[in-house]
């Protein structure tokens, strides 16, 4: 008997796909797995596939727990899930996607070789989810190793793939108190990846093993973006950041908020400025000025988009 997995997983009606992933999970070179599995509301057949697998899953000894909830977003789905794990390495894995084969043998063997390290990850692809499954985008391994490169990475949203990582369970419980984790929209991972990288820094690479993750026209997450729609991501995004800030035990890294606040207040009054709507232009304007974080350049598009004789002259409404 090696060290138990958990898999937590939640999933909002996903008939399309949880073939795919439950057939990955079952193709694992390592068996001393554990799958919580958190039915978000689903309206499909996503309780009747897990039905068939849960079967599947106890004929090769890996037990699985189903939960069911009303329909509270993904967050809250992982949130709920996370209080049923009980596995020695944690792992949050969406239920549209797949790990390779050798996935968590791999992961398990090098934190059990390498125990200064708190998680890890490994490469991570992005496939087109329809008959062609063309490569649109390659996760590999991070160049920065700096402390809080990570930390500020996922912060600012830059080289970071957010879903796959290994956890050990231990530490997990030090930086998520209570098993809890903020829950409002926009996703699920930060949540969990931020204190991880507060507190220890870089997770450790693991070659040889992919985390597939397939991009649907439908996918909230991937599908196409509008400013409107960028605008709505990126407030979620900020939410989420500063209440899980908020969260970490350390007055260092309270110091981060104001910083997230003005970065993102750029942001959106940026992708206002691309809708060319007056109004939207002036509410993000200010909430940039708040946050005291408006350039000259800013300054003079606000003029340029907000002036209605200057939007005459330019064609605007």
């Amino acid at each position: 008997m090696g060290a138990l997995v958990s898999i937590v997983t939640p999933c909002y009606n996903g008939e399309e796909y949880l073939d795919r992933f439950f057939q990955s999970i079952l193709r694992q070179t390592y068996s001393d797995l554990e799958i919580v599995f958190v039915d978000d509301g689903s309206c499909d057949r996503t309780k009747e596939i897990a039905d068939f697998y849960r079967g599947k899953f106890q004929e090769v000894g890996i037990r699985f727990v189903y939960c069911f909830q009303e329909n509270a977003g993904q967050a809250a789905a992982l949130n709920h899930g996370l209080k049923y794990f009980s596995g020695a390495y944690l792992l949050c894995v969406d239920s549209d996607d797949e790990l390779s084969e050798n996935f968590v043998k791999k992961r398990v063997t090098f934190l059990e070789d390498n125990s200064k390290y708190a998680y890890c990850y490994g490469n991570a692809i992005g496939v087109s989810d329809d008959e062609f499954k063309k490569v649109i985008c390659i996760y590999e391994k991070r160049t920065k190793s700096g402390n809080k490169d990570f930390f500020e990475d996922i912060l600012y949203a830059k080289d970071v793939f957010f879903s796959g990582y290994m956890i050990r369970t231990s530490a997990f419980e030090k930086v998520i108190l209570g098993r809890e984790i903020y829950v409002g929209p926009g996703g699920q991972n930060a949540q969990i990846l931020l204190p991880m990288a507060w507190h220890f820094g870089e997770p450790g690479y693991v070659e040889g093993t992919v985390y597939t993750y397939y991009i649907r026209g439908s996918s909230h997450s991937h599908s196409q973006n509008t400013s409107m729609k960028i605008i709505d991501q990126l407030c979620n995004y900020e939410k989420i950041l500063i209440e899980t800030i908020s969260r970490i035990a350390s007055s260092k890294a309270q110091e981060y908020k104001s910083e997230v606040l003005k970065h993102y207040a750029r942001l959106k009054f940026g992708n206002a400025v691309d809708t060319k709507n007056a109004e939207l232009i002036k509410k993000y304007y200010k909430k940039a000025r708040d946050n005291k974080c408006v350039t000259l350049h800013d300054r003079m598009l606000y003029i340029k988009y907000t002036n209605p004789i200057i939007r005459k002259i330019i064609g605007l409404k």
